[in-house]
């Protein structure tokens, strides 16, 4: 089982580590220098905040891959009386599963629809960063062609 899902993992995701990728920067994302790994992630998060949907008015959303092995879900609101909550999911990629922590709650590893779920979000995660970060082609890598303006 752990070598079906590592390379069911792999086939999805790559073997490279991209949270560190060696792609070329888009220059719509960063039009003056290179950007931090700090600023990559935040750049990154943002648009894995927004593969669930629209985050709501008030309300915080980020997707992360933190490293090779770890991904983080963090979400920030308002609740009903206005107190602010938070709520962060970290996820760790294990030989034998995705194990998933949260706080006040006992880590387990996923499964069902849930592991489905977390499965098709990463590799929406990587097919989109590839294309509004890093300007490349999420199945080979290699750099998007410019359209010319007409």
């Amino acid at each position: 089982m752990a070598d079906l899902l590592k390379k069911t993992f792999e086939l999805l995701i790559g073997t490279e580590d991209i949270s560190m990728p060696k792609l070329r920067v888009s220059k719509k994302k960063s039009p003056t220098s290179k950007p931090t790994r700090r600023q990559l992630i935040q750049m990154e998060s943002e648009i894995g905040g927004t593969l669930f949907g629209d985050v709501p008015k008030g309300h915080r959303r980020e997707f992360f891959n933190l490293d090779p092995d770890t991904w983080i879900w963090h979400e920030e609101w308002n609740d009903h009386s206005g107190k602010r909550r938070t709520a962060t999911t970290r996820y760790e990629i294990h030989e034998n599963g995705i194990l998933k922590a949260q706080e006040g709650a006992k880590y387990n590893f996923i499964e069902g629809d849930e592991l489905d779920n977390f499965m098709l979000s990463t590799r929406l995660y990587y097919e989109r960063i590839a294309r509004e970060i890093y300007n490349c082609d999420p199945q080979t890598g290699q750099p998007l062609v410019q359209q010319a303006a007409s």
